[in-house]
């Protein structure tokens, strides 16, 4: 069977910075609180004219370029987002036509902050089945669009991102080595946008009474979290035969810092194995970790051979791991 791996990634964030400083104006809140709580200093935000689509675009640009392919060699591309350009039709198909993508096998994904590695586990089937020889898997956010600025719990947390990676086959021992993924809906109303669907349709009370906005308890969600990363991380690894003390690197959803903190403590791993950049750009759910991932291939902290862990977990609840071999 062949062995499946990223031939390249890419990624775009928006130009506007969003700083602690900048919401101490918008909201009772402060640097202070907002850094000990969640480990965040800055966060982006999308201008008025960004879509999801448009920045997908330029980061699928970018990992194809570093893969050295064209789009039209793309036989797969999936869009994992919770923030689409509209409800139909999807985002993926909007990105297939504006990056001049043949007529490929194009869809949405929605898994929330575990939606890349969601995505991951898909084209690496796709692929391996020989349904598909190269897969576009994008993770993509604008949460700024659903963001209640008069909410210190939700507001201070999300920002906005988009990054792409470009699947294929490749030599072993190389490749993706175990994915384990969740989903349990029992923890659905922990994290939320309640109206918008068939459940809430739009109107203009759930306009007025916020309904549109993110949702979350955030307390009751820290601890599942934690133990749900951990125990897929242990999965995943278990699968592979290797010890945490074999991983390269782990690169965790930005989803607070104290949660990375959390479970690279129960891993037991060391703190330089663990990839972090949520102090500057804060939780961007299914865009986190292929931001990291194109953040480390660009700095050159990936090098061939090395074992990559990745865990997520995010609203559905959802949560996964996968382990990689560069």
């Amino acid at each position: 069977m062949v062995s499946v791996g990223i031939l390249g990634t890419g990624a775009m964030l928006p130009e506007k910075v969003l700083t602690n400083h900048d919401l101490e104006k918008m909201v009772e809140t402060s640097d202070e609180w907002i850094v000990s709580r969640t480990g965040i200093r800055e966060r982006r935000q999308a201008a008025p004219n960004e879509t999801t689509s448009a920045l997908s675009v330029q980061a699928a640009r970018k990992a194809l370029d570093m893969a050295g392919l064209k789009p039209t060699d793309l036989d797969l591309i999936i869009c994992s987002t919770i923030s689409p350009d509209m409800p139909l039709p999807s985002t993926a198909a909007l990105i297939q036509h504006d990056l001049g993508a043949r007529a490929c096998c194009s869809f949405d994904l929605a898994a929330a902050c575990s939606g890349f590695l969601f995505g991951m586990t898909v084209a690496d089937n796709f692929i391996k089945t020989e349904k598909a020889k190269y897969a576009l898997v994008v993770g993509a956010e604008l949460l700024s669009r659903y963001v209640d600025y008069r909410d210190r719990a939700t507001c201070v947390i999300f920002g906005d991102g988009v990054a792409a990676g470009v699947f294929g086959p490749v030599e072993p021992p190389s490749g993706i080595l175990a994915e384990d993924m969740h989903t349990d809906g029992a923890f659905a109303d922990h994290l939320c946008i309640p109206a918008g669907g068939t459940a809430r349709p739009t109107t203009c009370f759930t306009v007025q009474s916020g309904e549109h906005y993110i949702k979350m308890r955030g307390n009751e969600l820290f601890k599942v979290a934690v133990r749900s990363m951990e125990d897929v991380s242990r999965r995943v690894l278990d699968k592979a035969g290797v010890k945490p003390e074999q991983i390269s690197l782990f690169i965790p959803h930005q989803a607070n810092q104290r949660i990375t903190d959390a479970v690279r403590d129960r891993l037991g791993l060391d703190a330089a194995k663990v990839y972090s950049n949520i102090s500057r750009v804060g939780n961007t759910s299914s865009a986190s970790i292929p931001i990291c991932l194109d953040e480390c291939l660009r700095a050159n902290r990936i090098k061939k051979g090395d074992l990559i862990l990745m865990s997520a977990f995010g609203a559905g609840v959802t949560w996964g791991a996968t382990l990689m071999r560069w």
